[in-house]
């Protein structure tokens, strides 16, 4: 597999004085060598690369041109690359329309407005036709080289493979908000992956047929997956610097992924028994008021000290009325589920009658 590209349209740009074209893809330092061909006995006989973008239109061409080199160096499969324009308003479309000309296995979904790279992902999932599935960032900073990496991983038994970027080349606030993001998912969801936000990525075709993508939550796809008791993996990807347009990277998103992650947190663990949730917060509150008011009568009582100019007094009434509170709602919770299960939500493996 060769690194520079073939077509002179897309060969990427030329120094002035007419030397030696860059490669999009730098080589890798660190990547491991596996095999680029998947064996007969595999499961895999399609691959999906499912690509939101917006505003991508320098990146989507020398982007295609590398996925399809990989791709045609793994035998024994056949592809398909879904692109999903998430509101682009420079000529991302008219590229990829391009492109398609020469290719009948690209295909290009485009939404009216932008929705966010998950209803991106989503869409992307819901029309993907492959036994596995990649997705990728349209910036050039995930590189396709590493798919023939998370096939071999995926064959070892793991139903979804997230890379990591062990080395970035992003700013530094951003790396800075990264790593800490990560370490705060991954102490929240006990998952022992490195990078949550990864956009390169590998699924199984009943994982993503069992999640439910929206709001901010691709960022929790392992944790969904894992929590639907797939098997999650990693391995360590290469990262390019960004080489056209700019970062849809803001303060915003960070915010909303952590809201997320609250979202996520409580309707994975507590949807199905909301009094687990409000029920332990509200157990908390009537005890740390009780306690108060127990030790203030205890002080009333035996060292004779009045009650009426403690403040501490009132603050014990109010946990106590809160701890009733938040546990009613807990109950109310209880009966709204269990009134509005219609189904069982389980993940069946296999049936074996």
């Amino acid at each position: 597999m060769t690194d520079n590209p073939q077509e002179s349209k897309s060969a990427g740009p030329q120094q002035s004085d007419g030397k030696k074209k860059r490669r999009f893809y730098y080589r890798s330092r660190y990547r491991k060598k596996y095999s680029d061909s998947v064996s007969k006995s595999s499961f895999i006989k399609k691959i999906s690369i499912v690509i939101p973008f917006l505003n991508e239109e320098d990146s989507l061409r020398p982007l295609t041109i590398e996925i399809k080199k990989v791709i045609s160096a793994i035998r024994n499969v056949e592809y398909e690359i879904i692109f999903i324009d998430d509101g682009s308003n420079d000529r991302s479309v008219e590229v990829i329309n391009n492109l398609k000309k020469d290719d009948k296995n690209l295909k290009l979904i485009q939404f009216q407005k932008n929705y966010g790279k998950s209803a991106a992902l989503s869409i992307g999932f819901k029309h993907a036709t492959g036994d596995v599935i990649v997705t990728m960032d349209a910036d050039l900073q995930d590189d396709p080289r590493e798919i023939p990496n998370l096939i071999k991983k995926i064959e070892e038994g793991f139903d979804l493979v997230s890379g990591w970027k062990k080395v970035r080349f992003d700013p530094f606030i951003k790396r800075t908000t990264s790593r800490f993001f990560n370490f705060v998912t991954s102490k929240m969801t006990g998952i022992k992956i490195h990078d949550f936000n990864c956009g390169l990525k590998m699924y199984r075709k009943e994982v993503v047929e069992r999640i439910k993508v929206y709001g901010e939550m691709h960022r929790y796809l392992p944790v969904l997956a894992h929590w639907n008791g797939f098997k999650v993996g990693e391995i360590v990807v290469q990262h390019h610097p960004r080489r056209y347009g700019k970062t849809k990277f803001g303060a915003s998103r960070f915010i909303k992924g952590f809201l997320d992650l609250i979202t996520i947190l409580f309707t994975t663990r507590y949807l199905k028994r909301p009094l687990h949730f409000f029920g332990t917060i509200g157990v908390l509150l009537f005890l740390a008021g009780f306690l108060i008011d127990l030790w203030l009568v205890y002080e009333w009582a035996f060292q004779q000290t009045y009650l009426t100019n403690r403040p501490m007094l009132w603050l014990g009434i109010l946990l106590i009325l809160l701890g009733v509170q938040t546990i009613t709602i807990g109950l109310v919770g209880e009966m709204i589920a269990h009134n509005s299960q219609t189904h069982e939500d389980y993940t069946i493996k296999s049936i074996k009658l």
